[in-house]
């Protein structure tokens, strides 16, 4: 298979329709229509059902496309920079972080930065904390932000942060009459988080542990600003990371403290003795220190505290 099937399927997959996908694409119609054939018969499996000019994706075509996609991104990022090493730029940068980090965190440091090294070129994406560290393994991206725990060999930890997790409710809640919401007021409530029950959850879950054993009732998502959303509208009580309460400000929701200090833990890493630019260099300070600006309370660690973190987090 060629860079020009990989192209023409994900605007099919993108736009529902060939002719769509050509005009993205600026091809015709049918020479799209033939490369996905060709596509198809390197395969060995069909991609689309056809019914007249529109197309369904097949199950396979789904369990192909996340694969293209990455592919595609990666020669996105090759062409992108030989045109900087052909240009002789420097100035540039490609971060990667958990959402919460990606919008509470990084957008603020990066305008922080000094005009001279003010990147001519960003890339910011958000992904899962697993995603983050493969793209930093990979070196497709400079630098990433992600939860803890970062075992995994080939990264350089720069610095460990640590602030505790806050409670996010309606304006109008009863509870928002109370400057720190304890435990025993929290398990009471129908409580909104992460779903992931290896990062951040475990930690809330083995704090009600602690409190006393009472489960509360939980609603699962995947990001902290979905959950403070679902707050908003009366659907529970989010608990979520400080970055995202404090650095993504939403319109009818306040923002508690919790009496039972429940740690939020995350690291900025990038790849195992990969050369650094100057301007990731100084992104790597200035994310410190907005980190500390939006978050006073915020504790900082050295990488080398990493294990030590661990053994309290996961701690019986």
């Amino acid at each position: 298979m060629d860079l020009r099937q990989l192209e023409a399927f994900a605007a099919v997959m993108s736009a529902g329709s060939v002719t769509a996908a050509g005009k993205m694409l600026g091809r015709s119609q049918p020479s799209v229509t033939r490369v996905i054939q060709e596509l198809e018969q390197e395969l060995g499996f069909a991609l689309f059902e056809r019914s007249g000019p529109k197309v369904t994706p097949t199950q396979k075509a789904f369990m192909m496309y996340g694969e293209v996609e990455s592919a595609l991104l990666g020669i996105r990022n090759i062409r992108q920079r030989a045109q900087h090493i052909a240009r002789e730029e420097n100035h540039q940068i490609k971060l990667v972080a958990i959402s919460a980090l990606a919008a509470g965190l990084l957008p603020s440091a990066l305008s922080r930065l000094p005009q001279s090294l003010r990147p001519q070129q960003i890339q910011l994406q958000s992904m899962s904390p697993e995603n983050v560290v493969q793209a930093v393994l990979s070196k497709t991206m400079d630098l990433g932000a992600v939860s803890l725990p970062l075992e995994h060999r080939g990264l350089d930890i720069h610095w460990i942060g640590e602030a505790p997790c806050v409670a996010v409710l309606p304006a109008d809640s009863a509870l928002a009459a109370h400057p720190v919401l304890s435990m025993e007021q929290l398990v009471e409530q129908t409580l909104i988080t992460m779903a992931n029950p290896y990062r951040f959850r475990r930690r809330i879950d083995k704090a009600f542990h602690d409190a006393g054993g009472k489960a509360p009732r939980m609603l699962d998502t995947n990001t902290s600003l979905i959950a403070m959303q679902m707050a908003r509208v009366g659907l529970g009580v989010a608990l979520v990371d400080p970055f995202t309460a404090t650095g993504v400000p939403l319109e009818g929701v306040v923002v508690r403290p919790i009496a039972c200090n429940i740690p939020f833990f995350f690291g900025l890493i990038s790849a195992f003795a990969s050369p650094l630019s100057d301007v990731a260099r100084a992104l790597i300070d200035e994310i410190a220190s907005s980190a500390k600006r939006l978050l006073p309370q915020m504790v900082m660690h050295e990488a080398s505290a990493h294990d030590a973190l661990l053994q309290n987090i996961y701690a019986e």
